[in-house]
């Protein structure tokens, strides 16, 4: 039988993860309030579709627009991933939520997840220490 390896420094924290889906044209100003609290950044375009509704668009073929309307399936938006301290998610949150959008008008989620630990890969430094800015 083998056994499982957990790791996990009780003497740091748990740190959280965000998982950040925006409209292409808030990455500014979430990139802007993530390097305020010193957090990394990663950024992927994606497609998918949610619960937001998608509006109609001309339709194009080879270039060139039919005159017709479609609603496309998908929708694009930005996925923002990053790894922040516990202390300091709630601040974070609550200024994209204030920042972006509003209330009538949604223009994202963010998803939230615990982290056990973090590594960094060569150096040997991990919790906490791997976010903080050399």
């Amino acid at each position: 039988m083998v056994g499982k390896l957990y790791l996990l420094d009780l003497a740091t924290g748990l740190m959280k993860e965000l998982s950040i889906f925006i409209i292409s044209e808030d990455l500014p100003k979430v990139t802007e309030i993530l390097r305020k609290y010193n957090a990394g950044v990663a950024f992927h375009e994606i497609t998918g579709a949610g619960r937001t509704k998608r509006k109609e668009i001309p339709e194009m073929v080879r270039a060139y627009q039919t005159g017709r309307t479609i609603t496309p399936e998908h929708a694009r938006r930005t996925k923002v991933e990053t790894i922040v301290t516990d202390s300091s998610v709630d601040e974070i949150v609550k200024d994209i939520v204030s920042t972006i959008g509003s209330e009538s008008e949604p223009r994202g989620m963010i998803f939230l997840k615990e982290v056990s630990n973090a590594f960094e890969i060569g150096t040997k430094l991990s919790g906490e220490a791997v976010l903080t800015p050399k």
